[in-house]
């Protein structure tokens, strides 16, 4: 992560010894005297003045920050000592995500309804290149254990796309001091996800690292998708696609 300006640190969301791997490494680097803000995808943006009223009221109490704040059916007992460390020393805590509520608007009436003109020329949202979209697609059906008709997806993909922008401004506004963003494996890709937004001028403004769980046959399948990327072992869990198709969203086929 040293000295890099703008790092996004992936993660399994469930797999507990990332976490810890997680958590060793940004001690590591505040001991030997580094300040990065904390940027977390678990904090919808909307949160960020909770997240500051939390610390004025109790300035080192993660569990009534996370309580004010929190959003999302996230496991906090993982999130807890990264917000712990900020506290502690004095670290900036940043709200990242774009709201699931916001994420489904832009899925099914376009990117207008959270972006302004400015934003959308600028990052070319209604001119993204066909090879970028066709992979973000493939990425989500991989991710829904192709459960999701094909028709749906131009519409998750929009989804997953304003995230990644919307992280990615929220960050280079705090790419003078050093930022860290503690975020899902997808949003670390550098092919796909925030990097990629951040990278898109052509300078190395920021790195994508990918934890990973390590697969039985050589390497994991995504791990050419990230700078560097560390492998643990994988966390046991129910077959995930056992039970996702009830959970699946009604996704009608937007207009772009």
């Amino acid at each position: 992560m040293h000295p890099s300006r703008i790092v996004v640190l992936g993660e399994v969301h469930d797999n507990a010894a990332q976490h810890r791997l997680r958590i060793e490494a940004l001690r590591r680097i505040v001991d030997a005297g580094a300040r990065p803000a904390l940027a977390f995808e678990q904090f919808d943006r909307e949160r960020q003045a909770d997240i500051d009223r939390a610390r004025r009221e109790r300035p080192r109490d993660a569990e009534y920050l996370i309580a004010q704040a929190k959003s999302g059916n996230w496991e906090w007992s993982h999130y807890k000592p990264f917000v712990q460390l900020a506290l502690d020393h004095g670290l900036p805590i940043v709200a990242a995500n774009l709201s699931r509520k916001d994420a489904m608007k832009v899925a099914r009436e376009g990117y207008g309804v959270v972006f302004d003109a400015d934003v959308r020329a600028r990052r070319q949202l209604e001119a993204l290149p066909d090879a970028f979209l066709r992979r973000h697609e493939r990425s989500i059906a991989v991710g829904h254990c192709g459960m999701l008709p094909d028709a749906a997806l131009p519409a998750m993909a929009r989804a997953q796309i304003a995230r990644d922008v919307v992280m990615a401004d929220i960050l280079i506004r705090h790419q003078a001091r050093g930022v860290v963003l503690l975020t899902g494996n997808g949003h670390a890709r550098v092919d796909l996800g925030v990097p990629y937004w951040l990278n898109a001028d052509g300078g190395k403004v920021a790195i994508g690292i990918g934890l990973l769980e390590a697969e039985a046959r050589g390497p994991p399948a995504d791990a050419g998708a990230f700078d560097f990327y560390v492998e643990t072992p994988a966390q046991p869990r129910a077959d995930p696609c056992k039970d996702l198709q009830p959970q699946l969203p009604v996704m009608p086929k937007a207009s772009p």
